[in-house]
């Protein structure tokens, strides 16, 4: 354990999310004290071992309920976005102000899920992320909750966190909120404990994880927090849950929090957004010889092993991969046109070559755009 919390010390790229709940006063508005004690932190921290820092900000949102009357976060999604549209402005103004008195420059980037799911949107977030690292900013995300609408939504900054440390190729991911980590129970109980290290998911079955907090100005809760700790570990990167009144102990390396250790490898970047960011537009449906080619071989999706389309999709979205009881085994990236696949199904490439032309004579889903879902 002391050589992981080590390994966090020397973390050099580190994105850090922070909790609405950590950055708003209890009606709503921008706590100014609550967002510089935290820029104290995240400044100090990047001005000691040439550390580069990400910040995925949540509270555009709740920073304009006050401004608008709102005395909770409201349910429907125009308001949502209302709010979002005042609240995101003061939000980054507040970011900007603060940094600033560590001569540190903020570049605001506003994502959707949209963009981690679409290859070429994909590609733009992460040169632009980059290149404000390289010419010394401090992004600041967030999830572009303006224009976001149900269908591409992340959800929570959680999730988002955990991708965008994926996109950057973060050496660490810190979790900021108002719980100072995971706990065996009800951290109000008494006789609860802090769960001080996760080494593999097992190691949380059977305790008990709580939602979003009382003040309702967020959407996540631990189980997100979990959730998206989860994604990074898989990922290969290692994370820090705790609390944002803890943040500098967090960085340094400190045994605050729950520390979550990698549990899987690095893997291609559109393979996590794939599994993790993307909305299917569709699904196909395959027979038992495709799942078994796929799900246990590794193999691309041929015509052959198709049994049935749902869906309106264009050639390069994400789709689903169902058994013929219905249950998703693998998300891919379809090569074919909805109103193309009918005429595909059953069939081998070498019959469809001859009859429509050598551009069929194709995957329908090639294996290296394709992730296995695992239940």
């Amino acid at each position: 354990m002391a050589r992981a919390r080590q390994a966090v010390g020397e973390a050099r790229r580190i994105v850090v999310k922070v909790g609405s709940s950590s950055l708003t006063t209890a009606s709503g508005g921008l706590d100014a004290d609550r967002v510089d004690a935290l820029v104290d932190v995240l400044a100090k921290s990047r001005g000691e071992g040439a550390r580069e820092i990400v910040l995925v900000s949540s509270g555009a949102i709740a920073a304009g309920l006050a401004p608008l009357g709102l005395r909770r976060r409201p349910r429907d999604l125009a308001r949502q976005q209302a709010a979002a549209s005042v609240g995101q402005g003061l939000l980054v103004a507040r970011y900007t102000a603060s940094f600033a008195r560590y001569a540190v420059r903020v570049g605001q980037v506003l994502l959707t899920s949209d963009d981690m799911s679409r290859r070429a949107h994909h590609r733009n977030a992460s040169r632009t992320l980059d290149k404000l690292l390289a010419m010394g900013a401090l992004p600041v995300v967030n999830e572009n909750d303006t224009v976001a609408t149900d269908e591409i939504r992340f959800g929570d900054n959680d999730r988002l966190a955990a991708l965008v440390a994926h996109l950057v190729h973060a050496d660490l991911l810190v979790l900021l909120s108002d719980v100072d980590g995971v706990y065996d129970g009800d951290p109000s109980r008494p006789g609860t404990s802090r769960i001080a290290e996760v080494k593999r998911p097992e190691d949380l079955a059977g305790v008990e994880i709580g939602s979003a907090g009382k003040a309702g100005v967020g959407t996540g809760g631990m189980v997100t927090k979990v959730e998206a700790a989860r994604i990074a570990a898989a990922a290969g990167i290692p994370v820090v849950l705790t609390s944002a009144v803890h943040a500098a102990d967090a960085l340094s390396g400190a045994d605050t929090g729950t520390y979550f250790h990698p549990t899987g490898k690095r893997s291609a970047d559109r393979l996590l957004w794939l599994q993790h960011a993307s909305t299917p537009q569709g699904s196909l449906t395959l027979d038992d010889g495709a799942v078994r080619a796929i799900v246990e071989g590794r193999k691309s999706l041929l015509p052959a092993g198709i049994a049935a389309v749902e869906g309106e999709f264009a050639a390069g979205d994400p789709v689903e991969l169902r058994d013929t009881g219905g249950h998703a085994v693998a998300r891919g990236l379809v090569s074919f046109d909805a109103k193309e696949i009918p005429q595909l199904i059953g069939r081998s490439t070498r019959e469809l070559a001859r009859e429509l032309g050598p551009a069929y004579e194709r995957e329908v889903v090639h294996r290296d755009d394709l992730v296995i879902l695992h239940p």
